[in-house]
């Protein structure tokens, strides 16, 4: 089994807006850098092998945190199309009907032009497979990447249909670990919300 470790990027200026940013190249924001410079890494996930998203906010990130990060395509978060820039009220206004029917299919939620959270699974569940099959993986490695890829994994892991509430709450300034087998392409949650921030 594969052990990944995931912490998603800091927070910016459209997380602390409500605006939806998908493959849009955000950076940190100041407020997003202060709180990462308080995380406490523990020390032996140093020596892991690192892979960020190809996205600014996940690699600075892995830098802040001093994690010796490879760039993972695969990572980047989910395209949300031509939703990106907007916020949830501003969509639910433009065309409430359109919006819920399409926010009600959960898993399969696709916003126009862009990527649904099964999508997500499928790419990550590719992504794991490649890294599993190489010779020269640990058996746990760790990912900066996004909040929609960290739930898609989540639904994987939970049997999560995406409708209502999630399985577990997931702290998004903590670290969470899964398990992924390549035999079956099965993810497990090993265990959420490690603390990274200081009591």
């Amino acid at each position: 089994m594969l052990e990944i470790i995931a912490i998603r990027h800091g927070i910016t200026e459209w997380n602390q807006l409500k605006r939806i940013q998908g493959h849009t190249d955000i950076p940190l924001s100041d407020e997003g850098i202060t709180i990462l410079q308080q995380y406490r890494v523990p020390e032996n996930w140093l020596q892991l092998a690192w892979f960020s998203s190809p996205l600014i906010r996940a690699q600075h990130t892995a830098e802040l945190l001093k994690l010796d990060c490879r760039i993972a395509p695969g990572l980047i978060e989910m395209h949300w199309g031509d939703w990106e820039g907007k916020t949830l009220t501003e969509l639910r206004n433009q065309d409430a009907q359109a919006f819920a029917d399409t926010e009600a299919k959960g898993l399969d939620m696709l916003p126009p032009q862009g990527e649904s959270p099964r999508m997500v699974q499928e790419r990550m569940t590719a992504w794991a497979n490649t890294i599993a099959a190489q010779k020269d993986t640990q058996t746990t490695i760790g990912i900066v990447a996004h909040k929609g890829v960290i739930r898609a994994v989540l639904a994987a892991a939970c049997d999560w249909d995406m409708m209502g509430k999630p399985p577990v709450k997931l702290d998004y300034k903590a670290a969470h670990r899964f398990g992924f087998e390549p035999d079956g392409n099965n993810w497990r949650l090993l265990e959420a919300n490690i603390r990274l921030l200081p009591e």
